[in-house]
């Protein structure tokens, strides 16, 4: 029996308790191929750069983004939880060691014998040493537990990054878009105001009317009323703008995101590369991996409570009533022995976490399935809504030309009495409507091509 039972220890130990965690099979490539990237004029399939917004070849926005990744709270709350993880991850591991304890003793008694007072002092030195035998793998699936949340945390971290540089982007964009659409008010109220100036002239020579005026008059302070609405949304980007890269949003107002009037536009085919790519990019589809790699590890450690607990126990003691006899072998004393420790009987609760715990991994599982199936989803949305918003911008900017030439030449044949007050002021409406929805559709275009990097996950 006693040359068997070092063979039932290996035998036991290699019994790993729970299932192993294997990474759900990918999906085949006909059903992640990037639909919308077949025929989408805006993008190209060129793998898609670490650092995306450099694309629109504007400085203040690589500032700004370089400065929120430095500072953005958000960001430095994922990292507090990547180091907390990975603290966890160690002190697992740390179950495989060996547990110590060292103490030292002094006491000093004083009792009464035979009527006769005797004071004793004892002196004591111990060392307890403990190391719980892994036999069911419980241990082991604690560590491969804390190594996954280690790796999840690590993914939350990256998903920040997206999310922060591409909401510095879209908040950077939108402080610029407004700024455009403003100054297109500016001057679709001033060319309105001349218009103005000239129906009262024509009317105070008695060759117009007061509703010429009237009407001269609404076109100018609708163009007037756009400024404040565009410009209170600047600021309002301005300041989350401000927040993004960790500063108080006063501060915002001296730098040179304030004074921008241009949207930062990305010429190029924006490249998106495929959907095996897309997904192995993304930090979210990441995470819920490793989520339920660790959601399946703990199976095991609930499975590993089921069965007995063997520790291996071990001190040594010296203790003498003289501490000069410290160290003679009169003052040695030892322990040694296993302790096999078992929840016994079993009254149910630990099979219900076995269950809970396998409950938990299958919902990780679906989570699994719909996070992937969300970043195909959010990909294919962000490259149709980007193809449309680069085919709309182009049709609005070759409406702006013609109506720009139709009201130049309104002007020509009004002042050669070719054409009559209401076509001019009709073709100058129609101008001043072009550019304003061609400032916006330039706003959106840039909104959709950061939401297409953001769906992309670059950005780690």
């Amino acid at each position: 029996m006693k040359r068997l039972a070092p063979g039932l220890v290996v035998m036991l130990a290699a019994c790993t308790a729970g299932p192993d965690y294997r990474p759900p099979a990918p999906l085949p490539a006909s059903q992640i191929r990037l639909q919308e990237s077949l025929a989408n004029g805006a993008v190209t399939p060129s793998p898609l750069p670490d650092t995306w917004w450099q694309l629109f070849n504007d400085a203040e926005l690589d500032r700004l983004i370089a400065r929120a990744l430095a500072n953005n709270t958000d960001l430095r709350i994922a990292a507090a939880n990547l180091q907390r993880a990975r603290a966890l991850f160690s002190g697992a591991g740390a179950a495989r060691l060996p547990t110590t304890d060292g103490t030292a003793q002094y006491s000093r008694s004083r009792s009464v014998t035979t009527g006769q007072p005797v004071t004793t002092d004892y002196f004591a030195l111990g060392f307890d040493a403990s190391y719980e035998v892994d036999l069911f793998g419980g241990v082991s699936r604690s560590i491969e537990a804390a190594r996954a949340d280690a790796g999840a945390a690590q993914a939350a971290v990256d998903a920040a990054r997206v999310a922060v540089v591409a909401e510095t982007a879209r908040a950077y964009a939108q402080a610029c878009g407004y700024g455009a659409q403003a100054d297109v008010a500016r001057e679709t109220e001033t060319l309105q105001s001349r218009t103005f100036d000239l129906t009262h002239r024509r009317q105070d020579a008695g060759r117009g009317t007061r509703s010429e005026v009237d009407q001269a008059q609404v076109l100018v302070e609708q163009a007037r009323a756009q400024v404040p609405v565009f410009e209170a949304e600047r600021r309002a980007a301005l300041y989350a703008l401000a927040v993004l890269t960790g500063d108080p949003p006063a501060m915002i107002a001296d730098t040179p995101a304030a004074q921008c009037h241009a949207v930062p536009l990305a010429s190029e085919p924006l490249p998106v590369g495929d959907g095996q790519a897309l997904l192995a990019r993304r930090p979210d589809v990441r995470q819920a991996e490793r989520t339920l790699a660790a959601d399946t590890a703990r199976i095991g450690v609930a499975t590993a409570a089921l069965y007995p607990s063997v520790t291996l126990l071990g001190g040594i003691k010296l203790g003498s009533a003289n501490l000069g006899d410290i160290g003679k072998s009169a003052s040695f004393g030892y322990s040694l022995g296993p302790l096999i420790s078992w929840n016994f009987p079993l009254n149910g609760a630990a099979r219900a976490r076995v269950r809970e715990n396998r409950a938990i991994a299958d919902g990780s599982l679906a989570r699994f399935d719909g996070t992937v199936l969300t970043a195909l989803k959010e990909a294919e949305q962000a490259l149709a809504r980007a193809g449309g918003a680069t085919l709309r911008e182009a049709a609005l900017r070759r409406a702006v030309t013609a109506s720009s030439d139709a009201a130049r030449l309104s002007r020509i044949r009004f002042d050669n009495g070719a054409d009559s007050f209401l076509q001019l002021l009709d073709t100058e409406r129609q101008r001043a409507s072009a550019r304003a929805a061609l400032a916006q559709a330039e706003a959106e275009r840039a909104d959709a091509q950061i939401s297409v990097f953001k769906a992309l996950g670059g950005g780690w």
